[in-house]
């Protein structure tokens, strides 16, 4: 290396407070940047350094791309030479998307998912017994095999479970000419006008043929029907002894023998939730469903609903059969619209917000009669989540915002996945559980399964194995073994957050990269501490420059240069006060300095003051 690109060498940086310094800095070596808070330590290193990197990235790229990037402006320095590409790491929880987890940010989970498609086994969800798959010549001999000499039906099962009345289905049938089918249970003709009651869940099954194992079958019709039964099964057919009232499945795809539940064959997508392949219907992948809350109906008690009272009409008031039918119920209770939410009874909430089927005499004594009130109201939760499921208006936004609060979803219990999904275990676990794991017992678990496969699942498993177990090695090694892969990003703090894609950049391997950190040790524990230092002077050691903004004493001392800025916050700092090794940054004169020889110290207080004994409640507001 020549020694004009030995360094990055900054030029009069006037960025901020920054006193139009010059510095070099050391490549391929970690270099931190240090000094009081505000003197201007991000100035030089992301406002100057990282910024005038981005901007020269962007101006590789043609005149037609950067004019949908927006300009990037030119920080305030007069050059900057030596620099490399640079990845700034931030402390900031940018990643606001509800489908985004540790797993998914740090690719985890898609090497988890691979191997789940690869090495699990199925198990049915109705009795727990491992599905199992065979070929179609496995079948035709296991129906040899198991029913010589038996009179036998082959069927196709074409519905399971589901609601109708299946008219067409039969009358397709007739027409090609099949006579007879299990229809719950029981053997039926096909008639033309065969119709089922359609509020009712049924199972359906087509005789395809008719065999007596060993006498009238010949192998050409034997094929020939299991092949049709299969294609017109989806891959399932079932065999009945004549007269018999159990039904034996087989099937290409992995099915349940006894009940005849079959699942295709596990692809990496069957495990994705953000794939109609696999995420839970309810939720769509999300693993929380917005629920409405009756607490947010009612913010002032005294208030009347003319008055605004119940405020999920101040967003759909102009809705006048609304308003009539709260009318109604409220004068069946001998109220009116002008009555305080307060004196409105338990029961006629109830009638307001989950709806009303009923008709009701109301007493007229004015008028010596009796009005007959007929009330056919959903209610207005229902209304409201009809608005809200549409998602096509401003209402549908401020009903969401203001009156729903995020709840697990019930159908998958936050898996986000569909049951399905679920089935496929490797020693026990679905991907669901592994995916809850803290990082720590994961790589525990990695390590006993492996002894657990069979010599083939072992040979595909080894790869996709490996690739799971650097990858968390990383993450361990800046001190997140307590995350799970299944914790939202959303949920990350800023240190968190700029850990992972520490660990994501180690693991990617590149070189000749200047990376730039914001403070990563913050809120680690001493001893992964120790560890985030050694990650980093890896990436250093496999030839990247790397700057840290930091504070930690550990971080500074273990530095190969440190570069202090000061003197003091704002426009009194911005000047290079010291620069050099970090064992003679002991011997300088610094307020850094003096705070880590031990001139200096925080004094722990010898009284603390006392508290007043009050407390703040924080409400939830409804705000226009």
């Amino acid at each position: 290396m020549s020694k004009s690109t030995e360094y990055i060498e900054v030029y009069g940086a006037r960025e901020h407070n920054l006193k139009n310094i010059n510095v070099k800095i050391p490549r391929n070596e970690l270099v931190v940047i240090t000094g009081l808070s505000g003197s201007g330590k991000s100035s030089l290193a992301f406002d100057t350094i990282f910024a005038e990197g981005q901007r020269r990235y962007i101006e590789t790229f043609s005149a037609y791309a950067r004019q949908f990037l927006g300009g990037l402006e030119r920080p305030d320095v007069d050059k900057i030479e030596g620099l490399s590409p640079v990845i700034a790491i931030e402390q900031k929880t940018t990643n606001k998307n509800p489908r985004s987890t540790v797993g998914t940010v740090t690719e985890l989970y898609d090497y988890l998912r691979l191997l789940y498609a690869r090495v699990s086994d199925a198990y049915s969800l109705s009795t727990g017994k491992r599905l199992v798959s065979y070929t179609e010549d496995q079948i035709l001999e296991a129906i040899k095999e198991n029913y010589k000499g038996e009179k036998i039906m082959l069927m196709a099962p074409v519905v399971r479970s589901r609601k109708g009345h299946y008219h067409e289905l039969f009358v397709q049938m007739a027409k090609k000419g099949y006579g007879q089918a299990r229809i719950d249970g029981e053997l039926q003709d096909i008639e033309y006008d065969l119709k089922l009651d359609r509020y009712k869940t049924h199972d359906i099954d087509i005789v395809i043929d008719r065999w007596i194992i060993g006498e009238n079958a010949s192998e050409s019709r034997m094929e020939k029907s299991l092949r049709t039964a299969m294609e017109m099964g989806e891959g399932v057919i079932g065999i009945q002894k004549l007269g018999g009232a159990d039904i034996e499945y087989f099937s290409k795809n992995l099915m349940d023998a006894e009940t005849g539940h079959s699942l295709a064959l596990p692809e990496p997508n069957t495990f994705s939730f953000n794939s109609p392949k696999g995420s839970c219907p309810d939720c769509k992948g999300l693993g929380t469903i917005k629920k409405i809350n009756t607490d947010y109906f009612i913010e002032n008690p005294k208030l009347s609903i003319n008055q605004g009272g119940l405020l999920p009409l101040e967003d759909i008031k102009s809705n006048k059969w609304i308003l009539s039918q709260i009318k109604n119920i409220l004068e069946i209770f001998g109220l009116g619209m002008a009555t305080p939410m307060q004196d409105i009874p338990e029961e006629a909430l109830d009638y307001i917000y989950n709806g009303c089927h009923k008709e009701f005499n109301k007493d007229l004594k004015y008028a010596g009669i009796t009005k007959k009130i007929k009330i056919s109201f959903d209610g207005l939760i229902t209304f409201m989540e009809e608005i809200i499921d549409e998602r096509e208006s401003y209402e549908a936004v401020l009903l969401e915002r203001h009156f729903t609060t995020e709840e697990t979803c019930p159908e998958c219990g936050g898996t986000r996945l569909q049951p399905a999904s679920l089935s496929f275990k490797i020693d026990g676990k679905n991907i669901a559980e592994v995916n809850a794991l803290s990082l720590s017992d994961l790589k525990e678990w990695l390590s006993y399964i492996k002894d657990k496969f069979s010599e083939k699942n072992k040979i595909i498993a080894y790869e996709i194995l490996k690739e799971i177990e650097t990858r968390l090695q990383f993450l361990l090694d800046v001190g997140l073994d307590y995350l799970s892969l299944s914790r939202s990003s959303r949920t990350l703090s800023g240190g968190e957050s700029q850990r992972i894609r520490l660990a994501t950049q180690i693991g990617s391997q590149l070189v000749n990269v200047l990376y730039i950190l914001d403070e990563p040790s913050i809120g680690l524990h001493q001893r992964d501490n120790e560890r985030l230092i050694s990650s980093l002077k890896n990436l250093r050691d496999i030839g990247n420059s790397v700057i840290v903004v930091e504070h930690d004493k550990d971080m500074i001392l273990e530095a190969d240069e440190v570069l202090d800025i000061g003197p003091r916050a704002g426009k009194f700092g911005g000047e290079i006060l010291w620069q050099g090794k970090p064992k003679d940054l002991l011997k300088a004169d610094t307020i850094t300095a003096q705070y880590i020889n031990g001139k200096r110290k925080i004094e722990v207080p010898s009284e603390r003051r006392a508290g007043s004994g009050k407390k703040y409640t924080l409400k939830r507001s409804y705000r226009k």
